[in-house]
């Protein structure tokens, strides 16, 4: 019988068959676009901030700029996107302190990170690994779902729980690419209402599969 970690592995591997150029879909060019587009991305798709974020971007590229900015400035680009208002203020204080206490640089932390204005846990580690290449597994709902029903982590597990868990499963090296694997398993096949049983190959690990098919029969 396998173990654990080499069910992790067999996922892992075949997550890269399924997605081969999995890779952070928030369009940005800086450390500090992408911790903006982050901060956007709550309760809202990556579709629907990458529509927003070039005009803003335009306007106010980096942190010296963005600092500047009125608040009302910032939500008329923003507008569109889920509670914008409190987005808008958690952008101008993250990049008041950039100013203030680094120089207008992203630091490379996470316990620096989690300092900032609308920066938590999650959003650090999708920064330090997507901009710094520090490995880091971020879990985002897509993430803590399909751990889940893959049988990586306990159905109860909190999101800090399932980073532990999956992290302690795959090497080091594999966590960064393990964050957009699991992220477009989630977003693209293993769907939270609908997901693709049918052309799924991990169905063998599923919690969730025997429950499905049954309902079918």
């Amino acid at each position: 019988m396998a173990s654990r970690k080499e069910k992790a592995l067999e996922i892992y591997h075949q997550l890269e068959i399924l997605f081969p150029d999995a890779h952070c879909e928030l369009d940005h060019t800086t450390p500090f676009q992408l911790a903006v587009a982050v901060l956007l991305s709550a309760q809202t798709t990556d579709v629907s901030v990458n529509k927003v974020t070039p005009a803003l971007f335009a306007k106010y590229p980096d942190a010296f700029a963005m600092s500047q900015a009125e608040i009302g400035d910032i939500e008329s680009y923003i507008r569109t996107l889920g509670l914008y208002r409190n987005k808008a203020k958690n952008i101008k204080e993250m990049s008041q302190r950039l100013v203030e206490v680094y120089h207008g640089e992203m630091p490379r932390t996470r316990e620096e990170l989690m300092t900032l204005a609308g920066i938590g846990r999650k959003s650090a580690n999708v920064i330090l690994s997507v901009c710094f290449d520090v490995p880091s597994l971020a879990v985002d709902t897509h993430v803590e779902r399909v751990s889940k029903r893959l049988g990586l982590c306990l159905q109860k597990s909190t999101v800090l729980e399932v980073e532990k868990r999956v992290t302690s499963l795959l090497p080091i090296e594999y966590w960064n690419k393990a964050h957009h694997l699991l992220i477009f398993f989630g977003r693209y096949l293993c769907k939270a209402q609908r997901p693709m049983c049918d052309t799924c190959p991990l169905t063998h690990y599923c919690k969730e599969y025997p429950k499905r098919v049954n309902k079918q029969v």
